[in-house]
């Protein structure tokens, strides 16, 4: 599970989509070097993201994590 306290690079190694979706809410720091060592939250408060945005963000890269497993979970049956 993605946590604001997850590092940026963990969370994109844990589910890919995490990078457009961090995009998407003006979180740029999936090429910058300290995304091995920064959270969500760090680099989202860094960037201006509100509290409530982080919150969805953070909801979203879960989701899409989701339908990704069940995804793959359906095609080995």
């Amino acid at each position: 599970m993605i946590t604001r306290q997850t590092i940026i690079a963990e969370a994109v190694e844990k589910n890919p989509k995490a990078a457009e979706i961090m995009l998407k809410y003006g979180l740029h720091c999936i090429g910058c070097h300290i995304s091995p060592f920064e959270t969500i939250e760090q680099g989202a408060m860094v960037h201006g993201i509100s509290d409530e945005d982080i919150d969805k963000m953070v909801a979203e890269m879960n989701e899409k994590k989701i339908a990704k497993t069940k995804t793959k979970s359906k095609s080995k049956k």
